[in-house]
């Protein structure tokens, strides 16, 4: 259910964030000058200094940490492994390969990956209007994009590989959440994953001027960095508050965020499709939250009856 008003504030920033990201990564990764690798080492390892930073700000956080048990830190450690590391190195790999949208539009098959795997293991359930909702976020999405058939090859491969990973470990936080801060797990996995990002460089030789760079290349790195560290915290607060399925489908907005970014600033061609399925997907989104909205009140009403 969803928790409190606060769900949205963070969904709507997770959406904001990540279309944008979407968008600058590609500009990123060419003005930083670095292989894809290095580029997700650099990138990763500033969100998760700017993240302990904040962290370490907060009043009682070490009281905080110390009370997370052995269990919770290993839980915590395989986000990293599996959310804050290997999976960059896929999406940013296949995103050097191929455009900015064509992988934006593989990551937005997310909520239907993350939908497969609540059911089971979250015991999720969706009533017949959320269904629904997703049906007409996949219709909107291919209205979206044209129908057209898209090249899948190695890097789109790549990033597939990425998602599905992202998926699981999204279920994986979904039930860490229940006892950890969402701020804290945020930490968690972008400060053990540029640890292991950091060891896969050293070991694959990619750390060899990984750090120079001009004003202007560190400044995208910040940026981009800043983005990222952005996007875990709006993410995990809204986790945290709606269930993974709900969250998943209605981050979608993300993908139409970053074709309208592209649209205004590159190709400067926006479509009469384009305006239909963006506004399929944001009716599938607007209906998610009220169907969600609702089960909560016919959970209460059904509890006080």
């Amino acid at each position: 259910m969803l928790r409190d008003k606060t769900a949205l504030i963070f969904i709507a920033g997770a959406i904001i964030i990540s279309g944008s990201a979407n968008f600058l990564n590609k500009f990123g990764l060419e003005a930083v000058g670095k292989n894809a690798y290095q580029y997700t080492g650099l990138k990763n390892i500033a969100a998760a200094l700017i993240l302990s930073l904040a962290l370490l700000a907060r009043p009682g956080i070490t009281a905080k940490l110390k009370a997370i048990s052995k269990t919770n830190w290993l839980k915590l450690l395989l986000i990293g492994l599996i959310g804050g590391s290997i999976p960059f190195l896929l999406y940013f790999k296949g995103l050097s390969l191929t455009t900015a949208i064509s992988a934006s539009f593989i990551h937005k098959t997310l909520f239907i990956w993350v939908g497969f795997l609540a059911w089971p293991l979250l015991k999720e359930r969706a009533t017949k209007w959320q269904l629904a909702a997703v049906a007409a976020l996949i219709a909107g999405n291919l209205i979206f994009d044209g129908f057209k058939l898209m090249h899948f090859g190695y890097p789109e491969l790549l990033i597939f590989g990425a998602v599905l990973m992202w998926a699981a470990e999204n279920i994986i936080a979904k039930i860490i959440l229940k006892n950890i801060d969402s701020g804290i797990l945020a930490w968690s996995r972008l400060f053990f994953g540029s640890i292991i990002l950091a060891g896969y460089l050293f070991l694959t030789g990619n750390l060899s001027g990984i750090f120079s760079g001009s004003i202007g290349q560190w400044g995208w790195v910040i940026l981009v960095g800043g983005l990222l560290a952005g996007y875990n915290l709006s993410w995990y607060g809204a986790l945290k508050r709606m269930p993974a399925t709900v969250a998943a489908s209605i981050l979608v907005l993300a993908s139409p965020l970053t074709a309208l970014l592209s649209a205004v600033f590159i190709t400067h061609s926006w479509t009469f499709a384009k305006t239909e399925g963006l506004m399929i997907i944001m009716l599938a989104a607007a209906v998610m939250l009220i169907a969600e909205k609702n089960k909560k009140y016919a959970s209460g009403a059904a509890a006080t009856a």
